[in-house]
């Protein structure tokens, strides 16, 4: 199976990095997973996205993301909502209408933050902006909150977490290989 990993923090030893290399090893044996790189992506503009002129790292993310058989979506919370890097990346991905490289994409969204309330309106505001993307986002999500106190002690989760995280990994492992069946 292969996950693609969109992270709204750039920082390379984040939180939401950390629990989403924590996501990933909970995928089954064999399993291929890889973090997007934002950072490089330009704002959006539809001056830009026209054909001769989408810019290599847009092709690039629109490439890895209909190459990939599921998408883990790990989202910190920016003032309320999700980080302008990630909301940026999935308007690019969302590109263009009908075809988009999200079209169908199972999904599943994690947030971590060191407030207590675990990055949920971040969470909420991700599943809503990628299902009208197209993609198919899980209903469930998973949240860590307190998050310093969970990696600057040496990164093991709560037990209560890491059976969310589980479980919300084997749903995404079922939803890809439906969709897998379908397309067969």
């Amino acid at each position: 199976m292969n996950v693609l990993i969109l992270s709204g923090s750039l920082r390379a030893d984040s939180h939401n990095r950390q629990l989403a290399a924590a996501a990933v090893r909970m995928l089954p044996q064999g399993s291929h997973a890889v973090f997007a790189d934002l950072a490089g992506l330009p704002a959006y503009s539809e001056d830009l996205d026209v054909e001769g002129r989408t810019p290599a790292s847009v092709v690039a993310l629109r490439e890895q993301i209909t190459a990939a058989d599921a998408l883990i979506v790990a989202t910190p919370e920016y003032n309320g909502s999700i980080p302008g890097a990630l909301k940026n990346a999935i308007d690019w991905a969302s590109r263009p209408r009908g075809a988009a490289s999200t079209g169908g994409k199972p999904v599943a969204v994690i947030g971590a933050s060191m407030s207590p309330y675990a990055a949920q309106w971040a969470r909420q505001d991700a599943v809503r902006i990628l299902g009208v993307a197209g993609a198919k986002p899980l209903e469930a999500t998973v949240g860590l909150g307190a998050s310093h106190e969970v990696f600057g002690a040496g990164g093991t989760l709560p037990a209560e977490t890491a059976a969310s995280l589980q479980s919300l990994v084997t749903e995404l492992v079922v939803a890809a290989h439906a969709v897998e069946t379908v397309a067969a």
